[in-house]
């Protein structure tokens, strides 16, 4: 392996260890001399800072990695905010309780129903038969253990589960039921972004943006046409435990920070590990070979698509707790950055390239960039020149890698008066 051919595979985490060195470099000092940059305060406050973006993209991540994209992570993210501000601070069969609980009972059923079948399925492989009776006694089990079974186990686990939460509408709901309740709203509106796109067979740019519309205008009817921002404040209109999840773990580990690392952590073994992930990457390399292959295509998309609509909401969580308000233009924009943080981190638009390895260094070196200009009290305006100015350079190394790019400039006058000498000479030919 040449040098150039280690570099350019190596391009993005020399991008981020060289953004590391110079804001190390160029970090202001207290007046004891300590440099700023390094502090654990500093470094944890990166980490909290990117960690809603962050969750976004490793969604984003896998529906872009089957050839999709979801401009609609902001809007449901939004309305996470303000469904979970309204649970934590108003007691009832709200609006939001209204929402929430029918959404949470439904997934619940479906999620119990499709584990149960799946474990059923596994555990009836390999049976044999032999005779007439036994073949009957086979069908009844099997019609017990595909249909009855799973749908009467997805009822009574969502019945206790939405029952839970009911009982804490009548106070104030705590986080973890929160939580569940928003994380399930999040994980339909996916779903039905997915079912949308497979169904209709549209364009995902098409169907997300139209839902992207459609939450915000929910987000605002939900939070009320006199309210622009649900305040929430732990131990007065909210129970106390909002604060563990904007709470410092040992000082130095934020936790938004650890829902993130979490996440990666839990979605890159889910696509190098299990066949789901290889049919992710197999959907965005050739999506048609591979449904002629057998695989099923439909549930994997649409699953794509839940798991983003439900990290979005779980990032609206997060908002809510750091932020201790509700708000429903809460994710403008969130979409914009989610899909640079993971084009920079070297997966393609096109779909079937790339990883979540790649998405945590994009995250990593925006928040850092960011991070380093409101240390030197750079301007807003200036900030988002300078963050589109790295996305063009980020992608033109991507596109072209460095081997191509040193050969292009290689190139010697004397080579290209005798390419313009070769082009006249064709043109001078009857």
């Amino acid at each position: 392996m040449t040098f150039l051919r280690l570099l350019s595979r190596t391009k993005l985490y020399w991008g981020l260890a060289a953004l590391f060195a110079i804001g190390v470099a160029f970090s202001p000092v207290t007046s004891k001399g300590r440099n700023i940059f390094l502090t654990s305060g500093n470094l944890s406050d990166v980490l909290r800072q990117v960690s809603i973006t962050g969750l976004v993209a490793v969604g984003m991540t896998m529906v872009i990695l089957i050839g999709g994209i979801d401009l609609s992570v902001g809007s449901i993210l939004a309305l996470g905010t303000v469904l979970a501000a309204l649970l934590l601070t108003q007691p009832g069969l709200t609006v939001a309780a209204g929402i929430a609980l029918p959404v949470t009972f439904l997934v619940a059923m479906v999620g119990v129903a499709l584990i149960v079948s799946f474990v059923s399925g596994q555990l009836g492989m390999g049976r044999s038969v032999a005779t007439a009776t036994s073949i009957r006694h086979d069908r009844r089990r099997s019609a017990l253990s595909a249909i009855w079974l799973p749908l009467v186990a997805g009822i009574v686990v969502a019945g206790l589960l939405t029952l839970w939460l009911a009982s804490q509408a009548g106070s104030q709901f705590g986080m973890p039921g929160v939580l569940i309740a928003v994380s399930c709203v999040g994980l339909a509106v996916g779903a039905l972004n997915g079912a949308i796109i497979v169904s209709g067979r549209l364009q995902p740019f098409i169907v997300t943006l139209a839902m992207m519309v459609t939450m915000l205008g929910l987000a605002r009817l939900v939070a009320g046409q006199d309210s622009a921002v649900v305040a929430v404040y732990s131990g007065t209109n909210a129970t106390t435990d909002i604060d563990l999840l904007r709470a410092v773990l040992w000082g130095v580990l934020p936790v938004p920070g650890l829902f993130f690392l979490a996440a990666l952590a839990l979605f890159m073994v889910v696509l190098k590990f299990t066949a789901f992930g290889r049919y992710v990457y197999a959907i965005g390399g050739n999506e048609e070979a591979t449904r002629l292959s057998g695989i099923a295509v439909t549930p994997v998309k649409i699953a794509t698509y839940a798991f983003s609509g439900m990290l979005a909401c779980i990032a609206g969580v997060l908002y809510v707790a750091q932020y201790r308000q509700g708000k429903p233009d809460a994710g403008v924009g969130l979409e914009l950055d989610a899909i640079a943080a993971v084009v920079i981190g070297g997966t393609s638009l096109m779909g079937g390239r790339g990883s979540l390895a790649g998405t945590l260094v994009g995250v990593l070196i925006f928040g850092l960039l960011t991070n380093i200009l409101q240390l030197h009290n750079i301007s807003t305006n200036v900030q988002l020149v300078m963050k589109g100015l790295i996305i063009i350079l980020t992608v033109l190394l991507q596109e072209r890698n460095l081997g191509q790019i040193f050969a292009s400039l290689k190139t010697s006058p004397q080579a290209e008066a005798q390419d313009e000498k070769t082009y006249n000479k064709l043109e001078e030919t009857p």
